[in-house]
């Protein structure tokens, strides 16, 4: 199996670096960002504070917000955070209180690589040509929205911008008794949880079996049976055929092969696709999965000047070396540390993932890092694995509960390769350990002899994640 990256890395042309800055105290070198969110503001800051007065930082954002969490925005919906000012981590104002010029309501229709310029709308319903000597391309991602009959009627929501939450707390005055969640991922389950909390009935429907198909179906069987449990409605293996609309025209049923679910508010939790028609347009790279392709700089491949990185990028895995679209904040916010610091003349690497994430319906606990045991045997990788019960603190400790460990070795090497948990509270960071592990290429018997914190109200005597590696040791 394929460890290393060299073969990434090795991809693309090398820029003349540092780029030639014109001469005069007039001409700074214009960086030009499309997206002030996570990677984009982090990248345009980033440049900024390096560079200071030798370069001109324009930041394009077609939202009125900036630097904002869309991971919380389920925790809004459910009333347990404030919104949407609160999820914003940095306003625009701040942003050019610090130095960029951040255009909010601008909306980017072109990228010229040939003239390098971006061609932009904006929110006066003008018409704006922007020209670059570097470009970041900071995106993001959409959800998907598969050609569902009823799928843009009112009442119908996605969840992936500060303004789709405004839209469901609209929904959400009408007085909603019943939701229905088309999905069962991080989105979807999340959401249950927020219409859940709020006071509706809630009926979850996927096409898959069972929920989180990032977990192995064992493991995503004890989820199903813990949302039952908490009063929400799981119903696998139920494609959606339509969604009907009532006598107000509004979203009032989803409809799958097996039966009709009565629906005042309809969220969609299908998971989103790296939004690059801008990139594709301009013939920029794009992966298997629709990302741009970038290497470990963050450079796109083959086009010096030009960046890109957050959710519409793919990233490479440590574990295969295959490139993956996996959205999420933390990878963001890194890609636009390590832009920021290469536009200033550094020479940061992203180093890939290890697929690590976390989430929570109600009081059960989810998280995931690596391979599952499945995808593993479908690289044509021979794997171990073990599952285990344990308590999340040592059983007489007040608040221990139950913990599902679950973790997958390569026959052999004896090589961690994936570990998912599902628990009450206390049980979903405890993936970050075996992230660690993971990430450094540790074998199961290094995992069970590594040095763990351990007290009774903390853990049992042995850590449940080391409860599973211990018991692989003697498969591998």
């Amino acid at each position: 199996m394929d460890r290393g990256l060299t073969d990434v890395r090795a991809q693309g042309s090398v820029a003349e670096w540092p780029p030639p800055i014109p001469a005069g105290e007039d001409t700074a070198m214009r960086i030009v960002v499309i997206g002030g969110d996570a990677c984009g503001a982090s990248a345009a800051s980033g440049a900024k504070r390096a560079l200071g007065a030798a370069a001109e930082v324009i930041v394009l954002e077609r939202q009125p917000w900036t630097s904002y969490s869309a991971c919380g925005i389920p925790y809004w919906m459910a009333g347990e955070v404030d919104g949407p000012d609160g999820l914003v981590a940095r306003t625009p104002e701040q942003h050019r209180a610090n130095g960029l010029d951040l255009r909010t309501g601008w909306t980017v229709t072109a990228i010229g690589l040939a003239d390098r310029t971006v061609s932009a709308t904006t929110d006066t319903g003008g018409q704006e040509v922007v020209p670059f000597d570097q470009l970041v391309i900071g995106t993001g991602a959409v959800p998907l929205r598969p050609p569902i009959p009823g799928i843009d009627l009112p009442g119908v929501h996605g969840v992936q911008t500060l303004d789709d939450g405004l839209r469901v707390l609209d929904s959400m005055h009408r007085d909603p008794t019943r939701a229905v969640v088309i999905g069962a991922g991080y989105i979807g389950i999340e959401m249950a949880e927020a219409m859940k909390r709020r006071g509706l009935q809630v009926t979850v429907v996927d096409q898959a079996p069972q929920p989180m198909t990032t977990l192995d179906p064992d493991m995503g069987a004890l989820i199903a049976q813990a949302m039952e449990g908490m009063g929400i409605s799981y119903r696998g293996g139920e494609p959606v055929q339509a969604i009907e609309a009532g006598d107000s025209g509004r979203a009032a049923a989803v409809v799958t092969e097996r039966g009709t679910y009565p629906a005042d508010i309809v969220v969609l939790g299908l998971g989103v696709r790296p939004n690059t028609e801008l990139a594709a347009a301009a013939g920029l790279p794009l992966g298997e999965r629709g990302g741009l392709l970038t290497d470990d700089r963050m450079q796109v491949l083959d086009h010096p000047g030009v960046w890109a990185g957050g959710d519409c990028v793919e990233v490479v895995d440590r574990i295969t070396g295959r490139r993956l679209h996996v959205p999420l904040g933390t990878h963001a916010n890194k890609h636009g540390r390590v832009i920021g610091a290469n536009l200033a003349g550094g020479d940061l690497r992203f180093p890939g993932i290890v697929g690590t994430a976390v989430s929570k319906i109600c009081e059960l606990e989810i998280s995931r890092v690596g391979l599952r045991e499945q995808e593993a045997k479908d690289l044509g990788i021979d794997v171990v694995s073990a599952t285990i019960r344990a308590t999340t603190k040592a059983h007489y400790a007040p608040g221990a509960g139950p913990i599902h460990v679950k973790a997958v070795a390569e026959r052999g090497t004896g090589r961690l390769l994936g570990c998912q948990i599902v628990g009450q509270a206390g049980a979903g960071k405890r993936i970050d350990a075996a992230a660690v592990a993971i990430w450094n290429e540790m074998t199961v018997e290094e995992v069970t002899s590594c040095d763990l914190a351990y007290a009774p109200p903390f853990s049992p005597v042995w850590d449940p994640v080391q409860i599973a590696t211990r018991k692989l040791t003697s498969l591998v």
